[in-house]
């Protein structure tokens, strides 16, 4: 569960990261309005990993709509393409 806490809270930064926790972040507010986030290390890692694989699985994506649109490459183009790169 989310706390959310005035950003003038952090004069006494320890209690606000006691209720740091993984799956709990801090929201840290600014005149009423959302500014700042706490986290976990483990959540901060976690939130990386899927915003890596969102981007591969994007970019798998955008590879499988052009070979439908514009036709694959086949094995022997990619392996000519490759060795003519060696010499």
């Amino acid at each position: 569960m989310a706390v959310t806490n005035p950003i003038s809270d952090l004069r006494n930064y320890n209690t606000v990261l006691e209720k740091v926790s993984a799956g709990s972040p801090v929201y840290l507010t600014v005149n009423g309005k959302g500014k700042y986030t706490i986290r976990d290390i483990a959540d901060e890692e976690e939130f990386e990993k899927t915003k890596a694989m969102l981007h591969l699985m994007c970019e798998l994506n955008e590879g499988r709509r052009s070979g439908e649109e514009e036709g694959y490459t086949s094995s022997d183009d990619v392996r000519a393409y490759f060795h003519g790169k060696r010499s």
